[in-house]
């Protein structure tokens, strides 16, 4: 069985639950790693470009932003053509996100979520589909940059 492939990116805040992540979901998802390894200071937005242009080149199927709030990694990202990004600090908003609005990056503010919370907010994410249907509708009103 061929692994989930996702980029997955982070700041200084995110370095700790993105590798929480990675360990937990290694057995499933193969990680192409464009964040920080550091908690020294870095700007977001170059770790959110890398994941949405992996996304947007087809290098991999979902992604993964990880910054204190999730609002910084949430709005670079949602600047590239196809790359739906969706912020999420519980399982029921990763549940929606991908079910109707067919997010291919998921978001998590590192600083408002436990290791635990994460973990269940990932898993809800990659388990879920996209109903389609009226929310097709809606999502084909999102510009395409």
């Amino acid at each position: 069985m061929t692994k989930l492939t996702i980029a997955i990116g982070n700041d200084h805040a995110g370095t700790e639950l993105k590798n929480c992540l990675i360990n937990h979901f290694r057995e499933v998802c193969s990680f192409t790693n464009f964040g920080t390894n550091s908690a020294d200071s870095v700007d977001y937005p170059d770790f959110a470009h890398q994941v949405a242009q992996s996304i947007e080149k087809k290098e991999s199927e979902l992604g993964i932003l990880i910054c204190g709030s999730g609002n910084g990694v949430n709005m670079t990202a949602n600047k590239y053509k196809n790359v739906r990004s969706g912020l999420a600090w519980n399982k029921e908003v990763s549940i929606l996100i991908k079910a109707h609005n067919n997010a291919n990056v998921l978001c998590i503010p590192a600083r408002f979520v436990s290791k635990e919370d994460a973990i269940e907010i990932v898993e809800h994410f990659l388990q879920t589909n996209f109903e389609g249907g009226r929310h097709e509708k809606r999502v084909n009103k999102i510009p395409n940059n």
